[in-house]
């Protein structure tokens, strides 16, 4: 169902009952500014969001910089060569 804010705050124990039917939305200037949803429900989101997470390549150095620190490794990186051939480069 949808609510109204001022009216799901005078409410709001009877919108908290409607969620065992459906999810509760409330709005405010008919912008969507809340769902209220039984708590199975939000774990279940919060379990499928935490999934859904993707490291990304800077995470991945991230956690290698500190496994390096953890085990006192250092990790040597080459000196750039600035005379390789760079074909895109050429007009």
């Amino acid at each position: 169902m949808n609510w109204k804010l001022d009216e799901a705050q005078q409410k709001l124990p009877e919108v908290i009952d409607a969620i065992t039917s459906e999810p509760q939305l409330i709005f405010k200037q008919d912008k969507l500014v809340a769902a209220i949803v039984e708590p199975h429900l939000f774990q279940e989101f919060l379990a499928w969001h935490q999934q859904q997470k993707v490291s990304s390549v800077a995470d991945a150095f991230a956690e290698l910089r500190q496994l390096c620190v953890e085990e006192n490794y250092i990790l040597e990186t080459p000196a750039r060569c600035n005379d390789r051939h760079i074909p895109f480069a050429e007009e």
